[in-house]
């Protein structure tokens, strides 16, 4: 539909994700969740990305989201994960809105 498109889009669609933030199961920040089946398909390398706790956002989604090819998003997830601090988080968090109104554009 119109409405829903519109709400993925923009990522409205991940608002009941923040009951997941609110319960610990979540932060704000971080690697998107991935099904366990989908995890046991990763090599070794992209590993670390569970290291950390699942996000909301992340590198990847304020890099280009979409456009990222799968490869490049485990990258970013790796390297969010080998590098995530408060800094890390806050600066993500504030290029998030511009690239929700972006399409998820640098």
């Amino acid at each position: 539909t119109p409405v829903g498109g519109w709400l993925r889009r923009t990522s409205l669609d991940e608002l009941p994700q923040l009951i997941n933030v609110l319960r610990g199961d979540m932060s704000l920040v971080g690697p998107r969740p991935m099904l366990s089946w989908e995890a046991q398909l990763l090599a070794a390398p992209y590993r670390p990305r569970f290291t950390v706790k699942p996000g909301i956002t992340g590198l990847w989604q304020v890099s280009g989201r979409n456009r990222v090819s799968m490869r490049r998003a485990l990258e970013l997830d790796v390297r969010y994960a080998r590098h995530h601090s408060i800094f890390v988080d806050l600066a993500i968090l504030a290029r998030t809105v511009p690239a929700l109104f972006r399409g998820g554009a640098n």
